[in-house]
């Protein structure tokens, strides 16, 4: 069974200014690892870890059972879909590009694309991946994958059970603003919409697209 976490460490390229010779230590973990908890989406782990200065640490990890995949799905018009759901940790309203988790044992792009239909009724003729991320890496190992998406259609897909969503269609550059008045706050969109504004400036999407999206910036 392939995991798609094994793809994801593998092509991590080395920054051009890091020629790793003077580099730290790697954390270790030493003696038996400890579930804590465990449910369908995630494990809880609890292992005691030696720093790179030789400091003990007793280190708890939440460990997801999925990657996380997003899609800013972008509009011929400069448009760009959005959807809106209530989250529970936080108790708010969050607007958001679709997004979910792919199980590990899934290919995360079929995931995406599934999510896309299901959150925004859309499906994609072009899809870029935009990045990679690491989210929160001091306490959990969760590891995102972000696309643009473009060329766009109506689709059909099923929601979770736990899931109401509201859909919305704006300007990009009305989402680059709410960005900077801290109206739209989710790490994942933030990332994506920041990348997609690099992308269209530096020559990365299709012109008449980038043209259209740099139009309302």
């Amino acid at each position: 069974m392939t995991d798609s976490r094994t793809a994801f460490d593998a092509d991590r390229p080395t920054p051009a200014w890091d020629d790793g010779s003077d580099r730290p230590p790697p954390w270790r973990g030493e003696g038996e690892v400890e579930l804590l908890f465990e449910n369908p989406w995630m494990r809880l782990t609890r292992q005691h870890a030696v720093a790179p200065t030789g400091h003990g640490s007793d280190y708890v990890v939440m460990r997801p059972k999925n990657i996380s995949v997003g899609v800013l799905p972008l509009h011929a018009d400069g448009t760009v879909t959005l959807v809106g759901q209530q989250r529970f940790a936080l108790m708010n309203w969050s607007w958001e590009m679709p997004e979910g988790g792919a199980p590990f044992d899934e290919d995360p792009f079929a995931g995406i694309q599934r999510e896309l239909a299901e959150e925004a009724g859309l499906k994609a003729a072009v899809w870029r991946e935009a990045y990679k991320a690491e989210m929160t890496n001091s306490i959990t190992d969760e590891r995102a994958i972000a696309w643009l998406a473009w060329d766009l259609s109506p689709a059909t897909g099923e929601l979770d059970p736990t899931e109401v969503i509201r859909v919305a269609r704006v300007p990009f550059g009305d989402l680059l603003r709410e960005i900077g008045r801290g109206a739209i706050r989710d790490m994942f969109t933030l990332a994506t919409a920041l990348r997609a504004y690099h992308m269209a400036r530096e020559g990365e999407l299709p012109p008449e697209l980038a043209k259209a999206l740099l139009a309302s910036v």
